[in-house]
């Protein structure tokens, strides 16, 4: 191993570029050598921690930080230990990029859990990709990230390599609410709004084709500003144009509030969203009217899973002050993909990390296939998840219980 000089130490320290295992060495090929003799592994970890939608960003780096722990505990890589770096991306894109920057920039990190939101993901694909570090999100679904621009025409491009997800996409999402509500809640009469950015612009408009395609009506069509508190026009248009069911792309800190002022509007129809909505903090911001809202969800509902019985206990058991929200199970199954990855690395190499740790971890990934927390985890040619499972909630009181689990058509 060649040691840095202090000079070189000291920049990287200023710039913070570098963690350091405390009395341990650092190797250019990635990981740092503790006493103990184990080479520290670091999983980088990129959400909202705090903000409006710090609730779901929580849950993401706690369950990160749990499938680290345990690995730890079971020794599961023989030599490696790992440990979580957690950055803050406040939902902002150019924060994120700043954030890939940085975490490209330790050599210690060979992977890297989220973020939330596609738009701040767009900004940081590239960042990631130049330096072969593995991305995996547990929580994104526009599908353009990892089928090109062009998805929608059947022209599927895979731009980033490094990229993957541990979520099904809104091509299936959108369309998988609008076969609920026109073939199951019986919803004819569609008002749809957005919030414009690329999660919610996306969810609306593959929601939008399905919808029409069965037979139902779009009545009605607008944006708002999701940092705004005063939604009337909008609510005005909604409750003059016959619909019975409002479909919102966005997240919760909108769709609260727009629930709540579409009921006081004298307009008794629910709203339904998609796994943006799916917080507790929803509930909590559209009020007493919230009940008999939908959203739907990626995956199953993990509290029904036996394969998360695990999960859920040994999270409680950690003692995370948040809970794991929406993307619990999915952030564990991302860090545990990059875990088994690393293993797979060590394992071929004779047990230590390769010169070209990052590449040889990135294309362990393409072939990783385990029974996670969520179901089966594997990935397909574009790094989508094969898991396509979704689930609709609707509110009962003040939570979300499940309606229906099921796939798209099925």
């Amino acid at each position: 191993m060649r040691q840095r000089s202090l000079i070189a130490v000291t920049a990287a320290l200023a710039a913070g570029a570098l963690t350091l295992t405390a009395c341990g060495s650092r190797d250019d090929k990635g990981g740092s050598t503790a006493d103990g003799g184990d080479t520290t592994v670091v999983i980088g970890v990129d959400a909202p921690l705090t903000g409006d939608l710090s609730a779901l960003g929580l849950g993401i780096k706690n369950s990160a930080d749990l499938a680290a722990k345990q690995a730890n505990e079971k020794k599961y890589v023989k030599g490696v230990t790992f440990k979580i770096q957690a950055l803050d991306d406040q939902a902002q894109a150019s924060s994120g990029q700043q954030n890939a920057t940085k975490l490209t920039a330790d050599k210690d990190v060979l992977g890297v859990v989220g973020p939330l939101n596609s738009s701040v993901s767009e900004s940081m694909q590239k960042v990631f990709d130049d330096a072969k570090l593995v991305q995996i999100s547990p929580a994104n679904t526009s599908p353009s990230l990892s089928q090109g621009p062009k998805w929608a025409t059947g022209d599927k491009v895979r731009t980033y390599k490094s990229y993957f997800r541990t979520a099904t996409t809104d091509a299936i999402q959108g369309p998988f609410a609008a076969q609920y509500l026109f073939n199951k809640a019986g919803k004819k009469n569609v008002f749809i709004i957005d919030d414009k950015k690329t999660y919610g612009a996306g969810l609306a408009g593959t929601f939008k084709g399905e919808f029409t395609k069965l037979g139902g009506k779009v009545v009605g069509e607008g944006h708002i500003d999701p940092d705004s508190t005063d939604f009337g026009a909008i609510v005005t248009q909604v409750k003059s144009s016959g619909a019975d069911v409002v479909y919102y792309g966005g997240e919760y800190p909108a769709a609260g509030p727009l629930s709540k002022q579409i009921k006081a509007s004298g307009a008794n129809i629910p709203l339904i969203g998609g796994d943006g909505i799916y917080d507790k903090k929803y509930v909590e911001l559209a009020g007493a009217g919230a009940a008999g809202d939908l959203a739907t969800s990626v995956g199953a509902p993990v509290e029904s899973l036996p394969s998360a019985k695990d999960f859920v206990a040994n999270y409680a058991k950690a003692g995370y002050k948040e809970p794991f929200a929406a993307y619990g199970g999915y952030s564990y199954d991302s860090a545990w993909a990059i875990i088994e990855a690393v293993k797979a690395t060590v394992d071929a190499n004779n047990g230590k990390l390769p010169a070209d740790a990052r590449a040889k971890v990135l294309a362990a990934v393409q072939g990783v296939s385990f029974d996670g927390v969520t179901g089966k985890v594997s990935f397909d040619e574009f790094g989508d998840a094969t898991n396509k499972q979704l689930t609709v909630y609707k509110v009962e009181g003040t939570e979300w219980k499940s309606v229906e689990s099921g796939t798209l058509g099925g």
